[in-house]
């Protein structure tokens, strides 16, 4: 083989070590940094590189200063405590900036008050953000419509920061699914909800994500889209409370004792997809009007079929037709 064909010297370039991953790697697999220069020592890094390291995760809440050296901390716990203080800030000035341009917007164009009542939020980040502020000065009372859609992940997420009242004197009222009733990581959090005193109740269908605050402000969320929008129009607000008002009132309470769907959750779930079939309807689009799987939804189109005794899927919307009340 010709030395031409060779890579000539230096070619290849190992990764430079980083420090500070390194040191935190090392603080979590012994529990403990007693010493920096130990350490150092350990991972085969020049002493004054590892200092600079310790400081730096000092700094990131990923190492936390004790008597006789430092101890790791979680990354979720530190990520906490480094981005909670920066996002709180943020939205303050966005509220500061807001009432800023609604008093420069009264003074010139309109009469005080009359501008800058819906405005459109994108991204995880910023809406999370303004929940969380919104919930943190909540006093009275805080209603959420929780519409159990495929994305039930990102809705809890954005909506986490409206347990936090919990506890704190104030009313939370949700209105979900009844799906959220059989499935086990759903059924678990309403639990927990209403251990801590939520009130908790579900329907067949929930339209829209939604939370309103002290009857003052509202947010809707399309999670979709990843926006959002802030209502401070009272007007809207109070449309949005008398729609869940009303939906409150046609739901079942939730109680941890229930197990699955009771005889009238079961009666409600056939007769909305009764509806639903009637107006021709395909499994598919049935499914996702009730936020569920196409499999799940299938097998209560089934059980409904066999308690109407019927043998297609007309002669069930006949039987419905006479049995349920479709308008």
């Amino acid at each position: 083989m010709s030395t031409a064909t060779l890579p000539p010297p230096g070619a290849f370039h190992l990764p430079e070590p980083d420090p500070e991953a390194e040191l935190y790697r090392y603080a979590a697999r012994c529990g403990r940094i007693s010493s920096v220069d130990t350490a150092a020592a350990h991972l085969g890094l020049p002493a004054d590189t590892v200092h600079a390291a310790a400081a730096r995760l000092v700094e990131l809440q990923l190492l936390r200063a004790v008597a006789d050296g430092f101890v790791p901390r979680e990354p979720a716990a530190a990520a906490e405590l480094v981005v909670t203080p920066l996002e709180r800030a943020m939205y303050e000035r966005r509220e500061l900036a807001d009432r800023l341009r609604e008093r420069i917007d009264g003074i010139t164009r309109a009469p005080a008050g009359a501008a800058g009542t819906l405005d459109r939020l994108e991204g995880v980040a910023e809406i999370r953000g303004l929940v969380k502020l919104a919930a943190e000065v909540c006093r009275d009372e805080l209603v959420v419509l929780h519409p159990g859609e495929a994305a039930d992940d990102l809705v809890d997420e954005l909506l986490d920061a409206c347990c936090a009242v919990l506890g704190d004197g104030v009313g939370v009222r949700v209105v979900c699914p009844h799906r959220s009733r059989a499935g086990y990581a759903a059924r678990a959090r309403l639990t927990q909800l209403a251990g801590r005193g939520a009130q908790i109740r579900t329907l067949s269908r929930v339209p829209e994500a939604a939370v309103v605050f002290d009857r003052s402000l509202a947010v809707t969320l399309d999670v979709a889209e990843l926006s959002a929008r802030r209502v401070r129009d009272q007007g809207m607000v109070r449309f949005l409370l008398g729609l869940f008002d009303q939906l409150w009132d046609g739901a079942t309470p939730f109680s941890a004792e229930d197990q699955g769907y009771s005889g009238e959750i079961a009666h409600d779930l056939q007769q909305t997809i009764a509806r639903l079939m009637a107006q021709g309807l395909t499994d598919e689009v049935v499914a996702r009007r009730l936020g569920m799987s196409v499999r799940t939804c299938r097998r209560h189109i089934a059980a409904m079929l066999q308690n109407l005794d019927a043998v297609s899927r007309f002669q069930a919307g006949v039987q419905a037709a006479s049995r349920f009340t479709l308008a």
